[in-house]
């Protein structure tokens, strides 16, 4: 994308997660920053949208459906016992 573009989109973040994979001991190493003022049911929120991303990705470097399909279900429940999903 253009960076000319970008700056259009400044836009204020409160959490942001950043993973990496470490091939040679196996382990990933991360990072994880929110501001002291983020309100915790937009972190439930943010956690939940990360979990449900998390499963499509997998999804789609494994196209293993029947994990996928377990994650989506956590994805769910975990949702419902947040009170997150609007019926």
């Amino acid at each position: 994308m253009d960076s000319r573009r970008w700056r259009h989109y400044k836009q204020e973040a409160k959490a942001m997660m950043l993973s990496v994979w470490d091939s040679k001991t196996q382990e990933m190493l991360r990072i994880d920053l929110w501001t002291k003022d983020m309100p915790v049911d937009e972190m439930k929120i943010f956690f939940h949208q990360t979990l449900v991303a998390m499963s499509d990705t997998f999804n789609r470097a494994t196209q293993d459906e029947k994990m996928t399909a377990t994650m989506k279900d956590f994805c769910d429940y975990f949702a419902e016992k947040l009170e997150l999903k609007k019926d």
